[in-house]
């Protein structure tokens, strides 16, 4: 595979000219909400600065400042290059603000996007101009539970597993020239068992010639491994909308494997440059990559390539102790997967976030699983339902093409829709989401609901903070018919399904457990008891992990968690990424094989 470019936001479609906005800009709070009835997005005085993306809730911003504001201002002098705004877009680009968000440009209105995890853009061409144009950015956060907000605290203190509050821009915030007639979007669905890609393309272009006869356009694709060609196309662009599938085999030529598959153990991925092109000019080139897995559900197996997959994962919620819920930097995420991998896990549930993109390019490219999952909200309202479905829909649609995402986790525990044990209402809604997950994405699970109470789900997923290995192992082999009838409950007073739903099958995984804390930390809290030491709390984990993987009908579990966050001391690295365990020992746990070998 090629190397991408550093630090490019959306690493699946890469293009060359592009500005990163990060860096310092003004900023103000409107307490009173009162900036936009006196024009702030002309220009505003009084200002502080802020270290963008990081919010003004951390330390990085430069402000440090952790009381709700729900009504915060950015501002700062952007340049464009007439010579390039000519025959091109201007594309503004926010990876993550949350949560509403409106954007003007030398005083007039953009546009406004509403969602704190999904990104979004805006086209800036006609309301800019050549040399300094101002950026004036309004972000509205209000501490209200209809939102998608996942870990974030919705009072004035944190409690729990709930933490200060993420405001406005968090993420990327950058700029691209976009060719006039260019490639919107790509869909790139990998079919294994006919050993080919299946691309969907969005043109966009003007409607007219450009779609036929003599002045048409026609899109190719390259794709190559390590270097080698594999498979180039041509396809005529007869309208904006088009799927091509491309054939990838190869077995019968100089590729005697035929197909270059990704797995945690192989992440093998394929190079792709599209472009687009009128007569003999070129007129826009995407690069991208993508690889060949399949996942798939067999019985009570879950199948990767065909094989079955036992999910070793840990539960990442994605915080840091400078910076909150965006990552210091780019590095920051390759150490967090390589810290992972170092504890013997082939995978990650990223709990209640969608990170940046950039980390899921890294899982890609060094082959760890995700489990992506939407962040919830906390009171079931039409708002809350309005909220929470458009902004899933755009987080699965802009993450599909990663190979890395081998799951997806809609709703965790109930959260938001509270009474779904007997409300149909709720149980209507998470129905309504599944099927729209799979509207989008008709290959990967779906689990509804992860812990407790499912209603349709892919997966049965339970989540027991158990502390001793004989106890849990004893639970689920002697009580398995009635946790899977919901006759017993299994964890916190919670059966496994909602009323008028029952066990078909599926596979089973562990999803949350552990959560082990030592005595003598700083003030937060852990599940269950404090450990001594490391040999006590080796102890544990070992009793408890290996009890899982002795559980004949489990096929995988997810440990809480990777590291400790905030008030939360239960990670097997404190906030600082500093291991509190010898991480080999826990990978030997990790990666030890049980006495029996579950078959197909």
């Amino acid at each position: 595979m090629n190397t991408y470019s550093k630090d490019y936001p959306r690493p699946q479609f890469i293009r060359k000219e592009w500005t990163n906005l990060n860096g310092e800009w003004e900023f103000r709070m409107d307490d009173e909400n009162r900036g936009e009835q006196e024009g702030w997005f002309n220009g505003f005085d009084q200002c502080r600065r802020i270290r963008v993306p990081f919010t003004y809730e951390t330390e990085m911003s430069g402000i440090g400042e952790e009381e709700i504001h729900p009504c915060i201002w950015y501002q700062r002098e952007i340049t464009i290059e007439g010579a390039k705004k000519t025959d091109h877009k201007v594309i503004l680009h926010f990876e993550g603000s949350d949560f509403l968000t409106k954007v003007w440009v030398n005083g007039q209105l953009v546009g406004s996007h509403k969602g704190g995890y999904s990104r979004f853009s805006f086209d800036i061409t006609d309301l800019s101009t050549e040399g300094a144009n101002r950026i004036c950015v309004k972000a509205e956060d209000f501490p209200e539970a209809e939102q998608p907000r996942g870990k974030q605290r919705w009072v004035k203190n944190s409690f729990g597993c709930w933490y200060v509050q993420t405001t406005g821009i968090w993420k990327t915030v950058w700029m691209e020239y976009v060719p006039a007639i260019s490639l919107a979007a790509v869909k790139m669905t990998p079919d294994l068992p006919n050993k080919c890609l299946r691309v969907e393309y969005q043109v966009d272009a003007p409607d007219g010639p450009l779609f036929s006869g003599a002045g048409g356009c026609n899109l190719g694709a390259e794709i190559s491994f390590e270097g080698r060609l594999i498979a180039r196309t041509i396809t005529a662009v007869t309208k904006k909308s088009i799927t091509v599938e491309i054939d990838l085999d190869r077995s019968e030529e100089d590729e005697p494997w035929g197909i270059y598959t990704w797995s945690p153990e192989r992440p093998q991925l394929y190079d792709i440059c599209f472009l687009l092109f009128r007569g003999d000019e070129l007129l826009d080139e995407v690069r991208s990559y993508f690889g060949m897995r399949e996942i798939r559900i067999e019985g009570d197996h879950i199948l990767l390539n065909g094989e079955p997959l036992y999910q070793r994962l840990i539960l990442d919620q994605g915080y840091w102790e400078k910076s909150h819920l965006t990552p210091p930097d780019e590095q920051a995420l390759i150490e967090d997967i390589d810290k992972i991998h170092a504890l013997g896990y082939n995978g990650v549930r990223k709990h209640q976030k969608t990170e940046d993109e950039r980390f899921l390019y890294w899982c890609d490219v060094k082959g760890m699983l995700v489990w992506g999952e939407a962040p919830a909200t906390y009171r079931f309202s039409d708002e809350a339902v309005s909220h929470f479905t458009g902004e899933w829909m755009d987080i699965v649609r802009q993450n599909y093409n990663h190979p890395c995402i081998i799951t997806w986790v809609p709703f965790n525990e109930s959260w938001g829709i509270p009474q779904i044990k007997t409300n149909r209402q709720q149980q209507h809604f998470t129905e309504g989401v599944y099927h729209l997950t799979k509207s989008i994405d008709r290959y990967r699970p779906v689990i509804v609901n992860d812990g407790w109470e499912h209603t349709i789900s892919d997966i049965i997923t339970l989540h027991d903070y158990e502390e001793c290995g004989e106890v849990f192992k004893s639970r689920y082999i002697q009580y398995a018919d009635g946790i899977m009838a919901g006759e017993v409950y299994h964890s916190r007073y919670r059966s496994a399904f909602a009323n008028g739903y029952s066990y078909r099958g599926q596979p089973v995984i562990i999803s949350e457990f552990g959560g082990i804390a030592f005595d003598g930390q700083p003030e937060g809290w852990g599940y269950g008891n404090t450990v001594a030491g490391e040999e006590e709390f080796l102890k544990r984990f070992d009793s408890i992990t290996t009890a899982i993987k002795e559980i004949p009908y489990v096929c995988g579990y997810c440990y809480t968690q990777v590291t400790d966050v905030q008030q939360e001391i239960n990670g097997l690295m404190d906030i600082r990424r500093e291991f509190k365990v010898d991480p080999d020992k826990i990978k030997e746990i990790n990666e030890r094989q049980v006495g029996f070998l579950r078959k197909m």
